[in-house]
């Protein structure tokens, strides 16, 4: 270290001392004589791709001291431009909780290759499960049994739960019955349903060979229950009390049942024929005398749902309200299970997508992008295709009739009306099948719609055939000198203006009159709005051109 550097760290000056160091191999050997207080300092002051370089040639002390030192974000930068080789030999050097903040998924699937299970087990141990999911499903099939073997038994069947389908069903073949067994029962019953449902029959013939035969009993009650409904998704794993309990035995029960719970936050109170009539919460419980009785700190008026309630609907009233769980009723308001709010998250989920999919005219499908067959797509895609390709020849139709009676200038301008009249319908159907899904709406509010639709629709349609009209006037006219005079420039605007307000309206009654039938807006949005429109603006714009311009 020259005179001059050692001078700007005295006194502090990091920012000239680290621009006055040109070469990593420099850089290394002034840190490596650097007081450790101003390690960090001076590390920051690199520029993060310099600072990789010289982060592989400084001896495992330094390395850690500066890993252990930085920000996540300005570690993040650093371990960008460091190569998986040199990061897996910096991991296997340093501490676990070190390791942790710069081990990738690519390190870990490159220890797992050259079979580095020593620093592989503290290091996956650590981690979340959510996180040890995205890393299993980038596994290949051969590794997952020994990936799997190396995690904490409880950690390993929180992770199995996150993982995808497709790789569950590869574990599960590869799993010894004593591994599926001692899975089986670290899973909460309702993820147990659902893995049941989503198995192939062999696979499932030995996961429930491996059930105690209560468990098998409640699978196979979960399983009666519609597969929208709220049964489906419950769970009968919850806390019960009695109203007669005291406090410090609701705590006993809690501390006696909590390990097989799903959540215990809130707990409910049940009466001797188990019908739900109260519930608490911990922090009630917690603020609570010892010897009270959980009738008196209980709070009786209990939103709930019913079995046979749409998931989604149930999904939504957790999200509404703000809960942690749901108590599930049956008919005789018997207390059967809770609907928790991951679940509820699952639900909205899935069904938004499915909406969005079906908007698009496409068959709604469960499996990631990236894990779905070509083929797989295609099925999907293609029903809907054919049929929007069948109802658009109506288009089609309309145009060879009115084909010959229409001047060039004016067949010019028929895509512009389709496209403006698909996309004003698909504006209003977008906001009122949201708002469906959300609840903001009924088949009921059809006339507040309509009336509101209405006046937003005059707006845009004169909006829109004002600029129409200076577009072929001082456009299309002036500047590409096509025949477009004040009389043909104002038959298009009109045409345009009508087409507007009746795709508003199509758009915003089709959903609604959808609803009313039972059927789901979403599936018939956008690509049928488009086709109506399409042809009514066809017959509209033709209609006023023979009209007015003969």
């Amino acid at each position: 270290m020259t005179e001059e550097l050692k001078l700007l760290i005295q006194q502090k000056n990091y920012q000239e001392a680290a621009a006055s160091v040109k070469k990593p191999e420099e850089a290394a050997s002034v840190l490596s004589e650097m007081a450790e207080e101003d390690v960090i300092p001076f590390c920051r002051e690199l520029e993060s791709d310099f600072l990789a370089e010289v982060l592989v040639l400084l001896d495992t002390p330094l390395q850690e001291k500066i890993l252990s030192g930085l920000h996540d974000d300005e570690l993040e930068e650093v371990m960008e431009d460091v190569s998986v080789d040199d990061t897996v030999d910096i991991i296997e050097e340093m501490p676990e909780e070190v390791a942790r903040r710069i081990a990738e998924e690519e390190e870990i699937l490159a220890l797992l290759e050259e079979r580095k299970f020593s620093v592989l087990k503290p290091l996956l141990s650590s981690m979340n499960e959510i996180d040890l999911a995205e890393i299993f499903d980038s596994v290949k099939e051969e590794d997952l049994p020994v990936l799997f073997r190396i995690l904490p038994k409880d950690l390993a069947a929180e992770m199995f739960v996150e993982i995808d389908r497709d790789t569950q069903e590869k574990l599960l073949k590869k799993l010894t019955d004593k591994e599926i067994k001692e899975v089986m029962d670290e899973l909460f019953l309702d993820d147990t349903v659902d893995l049941v449902e989503e198995m192939p029959a062999n696979v499932v013939k030995r996961l429930l060979a491996q059930s105690d035969s209560e468990t098998r009993a409640y699978i196979n009650d979960l399983l009666k229950y519609p597969k929208d409904s709220a049964g489906s998704i419950m769970t009968i794993e919850f806390v019960r009390f009695l109203p007669n309990m005291t406090v410090e035995e609701a705590f006993s029960r809690i501390r006696a049942q909590a390990i097989d719970k799903e959540t215990i936050y809130t707990c409910y109170v049940t009466n001797e024929k188990s019908e739900l009539i109260g519930l608490v919460t911990a922090k009630d419980l917690m603020l609570a005398d010892p010897k009270a009785l959980i009738s008196d700190i209980m709070e009786d008026n209990v939103i709930y749902a019913e079995t046979l309630d749409d998931k989604e609907e149930v999904a939504r009233k957790i999200s509404d309200y703000g809960f942690l769980a749901i108590p599930i009723v049956d008919r005789e308001r018997r207390l059967v299970g809770i609907v928790t709010v991951d679940d509820a998250m699952d639900v909205l989920e899935e069904e938004n997508t499915e909406d969005v999919e079906r908007m698009a005219g496409i068959v709604p499908d469960n499996k990631p992008y990236l894990k779905t067959s070509v083929f797989s797509i295609w099925k999907n895609r293609a029903p809907w295709l054919l049929i929007l390709l069948i109802s658009a020849t109506f288009t089609g139709l309309i145009l060879n009739k009115f084909e010959q009676m229409l001047s060039t200038v004016l067949i010019a301008c028929v895509p512009m009306l389709m496209d403006t009249g698909g996309n004003s319908g698909s504006q209003a159907s977008v906001t009122v099948i949201r708002s469906l899904a959300l609840g903001d709406l009924t088949t009921k509010d059809t006339g507040k719609v309509l009336w509101k639709e209405f006046r937003v629709s005059i707006l845009l349609a004169f909006t829109l055939a004002v600029a129409c009209f200076a577009k072929l006037q001082l456009i299309d006219r002036l500047l590409f000198h096509f025949d477009y005079t004040l009389v043909v420039s104002a038959v298009v605007s009109l045409a345009l203006f009508c087409t507007v307000i009746l795709a508003k309206l199509v758009g915003c009654l089709l959903p609604l009159g959808v609803k009313k039938v039972g059927l789901d807006p979403a599936a018939v949005a956008s690509p049928f709005i488009t086709t109506i429109v399409d042809a009514v603006s066809l017959i509209i714009f033709c209609g006023l051109s023979i009209a007015i311009l003969g």
